[in-house]
Parts: structure tokens; C-alpha cells; sequence
């Protein structure tokens, strides 16, 4: 159980559906950062052959892995949070009728992913504890980028002086060998995300999410395999709409709607 003392009123939150109704969140109307497309890919990027345990590293609300629960029966997802705040939003959602289909195969633990090792172990975050770990890192590197005066909001948004190297450290460590990391990032964040994953993950495949068809991509997905040796693959990727307006191109219709997956295959 979450601390009480870290609860919202309810006047603060919103209860949102994902999936067509087939998931729904609790999530804060402001302050925090707000799920949306990037927790919804995410969970899309698991191939649907995947079972056994999901870790949500940096969770949130739990939008990401309450997808994953939602399309993939033989997945239990444990959600890792440090902020107790947003973890009593997604105690609340697990709660809601909505979610009773999935929320019996979550759990919640409350860890920093980014400490040293011996604080994540005491936390249960410990070695080969995954079969497969998701995280939506923040996008932000704090040396480049102007932070939010709202301090939870920049903890969302803005990495710290050390950049994405926690995150890979504590994905490699909790990660069996053979298991799956899949992380949806900012596109021109590619090289440091590679970076930090070098000698530690193969078998990466590189998948882009455009905008429009003609447009650069504006994210990435990367999904890797723990102490594999076989090569990167760039993969020929999404396009999110169609034409110049704001429609969703029937593919992505299917996944944000619909529940659908993207098609991913699993690699060695």
C-alpha cells in the first residue's frame, strides 16, 4: 500500500480511457506529467508471443503497463515508481472496476531506479528479476534543456547530470539473459540511447515513429535483447497521421483505439 499521505483529492485528478475503455488511468489534471501516445507505443512494442514478467521502469501512473497487462495475457507487469504520489494514482486505478480484467497480474513497488545498486536490490529490484523491461525515460538531458519551475514536472521531463546511464545500468542488472528491453525515446536522442546500451544489450532493433510519411522522425523505439551478440537492425518504422491534419492513419487508429499491437517480432 501506497502512503496515505501521498494521496490526491479527487478534484485534482482526471480518470482517463486508453485502448477504447479498455484500460483507464488516474492521472493528475496538473503538475505531473500526463500519459499519452508515447506510454500507448510502448506497450504496443511488446510482440504478442511475450509472456512471463514485465518490469515498468519509472512507471507513473502505470499507462504503459497497464496496456501491456491489457493486450497480453501471459505477461505479470510489476510498476516501479519513486514518486509515492502518482503510485496511489495507480494503487486507485488497479482498484477501478475498468482494469479488473488485468489488475490482479500488477503489482506496485515504490524504488529509485537511478540509486546505487545495493539501494535498488534492498528495494527488490534485484538481479535477473525481468523476462522484459519497459521505460519511457525522460526525454530531456538537464544540460540542454530549460527545466519546468513545477519540480515533479521536470522530474518527469528532464534526466539528471548523469543522463540515461542509471536507466541502462539498472535495465542490464534486473534483466535476465535473453530477456527483452524496449524503450520509446526521442529520435535525435538515438546516439546517446545506443550509447549507453553498447556492450550490454544486441540484437537491437531501431524502430522510428513519424509524424507524417515525409516528415523526419520526431521518436524511436528501441527493443534489444540482454547479452546478445547479433547485430542492430533499423526497421522500416510507423507513420502516426495522414495528410497535413491531425487524423491518426488507420494503423495507428489500431493501436491507440483498437489495442493493437505492432507487429514486432521477437529477436535472439
Amino acid at each position: 500500500m501506497v502512503d496515505p499521505a501521498a494521496t490526491y483529492d479527487e478534484s485534482e485528478t482526471s480518470h482517463d480511457a486508453f485502448l477504447g475503455g479498455k484500460v483507464y488511468v488516474h492521472q493528475p489534471k496538473r503538475g505531473r506529467h500526463r500519459a499519452g501516445l508515447d506510454a500507448v507505443y510502448l506497450a504496443a512494442a511488446l510482440p504478442e508471443t511475450t509472456r512471463g514478467h514485465v518490469v515498468d521502469l519509472g512507471a507513473g501512473v502505470g499507462t504503459a503497463g497497464f496496456c501491456a497487462a491489457a493486450r497480453l495475457p501471459d505477461i505479470s507487469v510489476t510498476l516501479v515508481e519513486i514518486d509515492r504520489g502518482v503510485l496511489h494514482l495507480a494503487e486507485r486505478a488497479l482498484a477501478d472496476s475498468h482494469n479488473a480484467g488485468f489488475a490482479g497480474r500488477i503489482r506496485l513497488m515504490e524504488a529509485d531506479i537511478t540509486a546505487k545498486g545495493s539501494l535498488r536490490h534492498a528495494a527488490g529490484l534485484v538481479p535477473s528479476f525481468a523476462d522484459h523491461a519497459i521505460m519511457n525515460p525522460p526525454y530531456y538531458e538537464a544540460n540542454r534543456f530549460r527545466a519546468s519551475p513545477n519540480t515533479a514536472r521536470a522530474g518527469a521531463h528532464m534526466l539528471d547530470e548523469r543522463g540515461l546511464e542509471p536507466w541502462a545500468r539498472t535495465a542490464t542488472d534486473i534483466v535476465r539473459d535473453g530477456g527483452t528491453l524496449t524503450v520509446i525515446f526521442r529520435a535525435d536522442g538515438l546516439q546517446a540511447l545506443l550509447g549507453v546500451l553498447a556492450g550490454r544489450f544486441g540484437s537491437i532493433d531501431v524502430i522510428p515513429l513519424r509524424p507524417r510519411a515525409d516528415a523526419a522522425a520526431t521518436r524511436v523505439i528501441i527493443r534489444a535483447v540482454r547479452a546478445s551478440k547479433a547485430p542492430l537492425r533499423l526497421l522500416p518504422g510507423f507513420v502516426l497521421h495522414e495528410g497535413e491534419g491531425s487524423d491518426f492513419t488507420p494503423q495507428a487508429k489500431a493501436v491507440m483505439r483498437d489495442g493493437e499491437g505492432l507487429g514486432l517480432q521477437t529477436r535472439r
